[in-house]
Formats: C-alpha cells, sequence, structure tokens
C-alpha cells in the first residue's frame, strides 16, 4: 500500500547548503569555544513567557504541567551568570508564533553569548571578527541609531517631539498602529526610510532610543541625551543581531516588566507573570556584562546568497 504525499516529505535545503550549514555551525562554535566561552544548555520548555509586545510563545499545555517554548535562552543564561558561571554561550532552537516569511520561521536557531566586564563595543568587535571570520571579504560599518536616522531622514530621533514624528510617518504611508507611540514611530520610519538603505556589507548601530532599551542599561550620549546601551547588527540590510550592555537593577527590570505587561494589555494581548527565578537572579547580582543573540539560520541564508531562510533549513515549517 502506498500513501500519496506528493514531494513534501522532501526537506527544504539542498544537500549541498545542508553541508555548508554543518560546516558555518560548527564554525560559530569553534570561534567562542577557542576564546574561552563556556557552551551551556538550557531549557527550551520553560514555566515562564515574555511579555515583549512584539514577541509571542507557543504555549504547551498537559496534565500536570503547563509551560512555553522560549523564544531565546536569555533568562536561563542570566541566572547561570549570576550564579559565578563567567563567559558562556548558547546554541539551539527557539521558537516564536507567527513569525513565517522569506526572512522568518517559528522555530529557528539561535546563537546568544555574554561576555563578563565587557561594554557593547567590544562585543560588536567581537562579533564583527565572528562574521568577517566566515566572509572575510565583508566590510564593516559602525554608527549610531541617530546618524542613520539623521543621513538617511533627515530626523534627529532623540530630539523630535512626538506629535511630529506623528506627522512624519502619516506623510510617509503611516496608518493608526503605525503612530500610537513613539517606540511605533520610531519603528515604522526606521524599517521604511532607514532599514533599506543601509549599505551592503555589515552595519551596527548602536545608542538606541530610550523607548527601544528592552534589556539595555541607559546612558548619555555624546549630546547629552539619554538613549540605550543597544545595538543592532545588519548584513546587506537584513537584521541578523541584537544585543545589549545589560540591565543588571532589578527594580528598573521589574518596571520595564509592568511597562510592557500593560502595552500587551492595551492592544488585548494575552500577558504573563514575571520570571520570578529571573528577577531573584537579579537580586543576587548580575555581574556587569554585554550579551547578544545572532540569528543563525539569518546569517546562514546571507552568507550563501539564498532568498529565502527556508532555503538553509532541513525542515521549514511548510515541511513539518
Amino acid at each position: 500500500m502506498t500513501t500519496e504525499v506528493g514531494s513534501n516529505w522532501q526537506p527544504a535545503a539542498e544537500s549541498a547548503v545542508l553541508v555548508e550549514r554543518s560546516r558555518i555551525v560548527a564554525t560559530l562554535r569553534a570561534f567562542l569555544t577557542r576564546k574561552g566561552v563556556l557552551e551551556v544548555e538550557v531549557p527550551i520548555l520553560g514555566s515562564y513567557s515574555v511579555n515583549d509586545l512584539y514577541i509571542d510563545s507557543f504555549e504547551v499545555l498537559s496534565e500536570r504541567f503547563e509551560g512555553f517554548l522560549q523564544t531565546s535562552p536569555e533568562s536561563y543564561m542570566k541566572r547561570l551568570l549570576a550564579a559565578g558561571s563567567g563567559d558562556i554561550f548558547a546554541l539551539g532552537k527557539a521558537f516564536r508564533v507567527g513569525e513565517i516569511g522569506v526572512n522568518h520561521n517559528p522555530e529557528f536557531t539561535l546563537l546568544e553569548w555574554y561576555r563578563v566586564g565587557w561594554d557593547e563595543h567590544e562585543l560588536m568587535a567581537e562579533l564583527a571578527e565572528l562574521v568577517t571570520s566566515l566572509r572575510p571579504s565583508l566590510g564593516c560599518l559602525t554608527m549610531s541609531y541617530q546618524d542613520a536616522f539623521i543621513q538617511h531622514l533627515g530626523i534627529d530621533p532623540h530630539n523630535i517631539c512626538l506629535s511630529n514624528l506623528q506627522k512624519h510617518v502619516s506623510s510617509r504611508g503611516g496608518n493608526k498602529l503605525s503612530v500610537e507611540s513613539r517606540f511605533d514611530c520610531l519603528n515604522y520610519l526606521f524599517t521604511i526610510g532607514v532599514e533599506p538603505r543601509l549599505p551592503e556589507g555589515l552595519v551596527f548601530l548602536y545608542d538606541y532610543p530610550e523607548c527601544n532599551a528592552a534589556f539595555a542599561q541607559l546612558h548619555c550620549n555624546r549630546e547629552g541625551q539619554w538613549v540605550s546601551r543597544r545595538f543592532e547588527v545588519y548584513l546587506n540590510r537584513l537584521e541578523l543581531a541584537n544585543g545589549y550592555f545589560e540591565l543588571t537593577d532589578p527594580e528598573e527590570q521589574h518596571r520595564r516588566f509592568v511597562k510592557d505587561r500593560q502595552a500587551r494589555i492595551t492592544i488585548n494581548k494575552q500577558t504573563f507573570g514575571e520570571d520570578k527565578s529571573a528577577l531573584a537572579a537579579l537580586h543576587e547580582g548580575l555581574p556587569s556584562c554585554s550579551g547578544v543573540a545572532l540569528g543563525v539560520d539569518r546569517l546562514i541564508m546571507q552568507l550563501l546568497n539564498k532568498k529565502s531562510i527556508q532555503q538553509v533549513m532541513a525542515f521549514s515549517w511548510d515541511k513539518r
């Protein structure tokens, strides 16, 4: 007896691509191991979800357990750091609901690592070294978020008031949801006006607006403006990674949790409890450190000049 399944049983990626993928992943692991960064394994299935406005978790229910597939290993890694692990990295799977497209797959591979005693610029330099070790011919540009906005849009993102930001968004086709907040306005303008105009090669943007801080510390930039010590990395105009000089203040972390949770309530999204273990680790004392999360599938996609993330995965979402 035979079953008609067509060709959907076949892998998404070609065999030659999978060979290259294996080589690249091995290089990533060897690079960090050679530098004395400890590889760690953390749970994929956890008890807590995130309250980030734009990230949703897969919920897992059974008779004895309720949990979530983790969107990143961050909270577990910070618990390890607080326990004295030193420099660590994790290379494995992460999951996010609703992220399907040429640059997204609900299940993806993430490389996340933390350097104790480093600031964000030191970590950016190491990330540049890692990526250029895979393609030495890559050019590399580092500039502030502010300079990128001014260069491509003629707007100073740190000085402009919300009402004027909203006018810029509306004049560029933004809808009501695009102008709800400073965060929404800046993200919309960045997506349509800055990101597509970034140069080819590797681009590092740093000193993001305060409203984009997430888990990054704040500081004053050269003009005395409060900005977040966050950076993002692009390769040929595709976002590859984002990192922080990590927030270590548990009270500030709690305030941001409350703010994020309220933002989800405002748009009728499900909310979740605070990760008490991660917060306890912060109270115990997270060492001064910087961390970055790198999308491995996207990196491979760009290095191999593929048009979609599915072309570099053995089994993408449509092949599950």
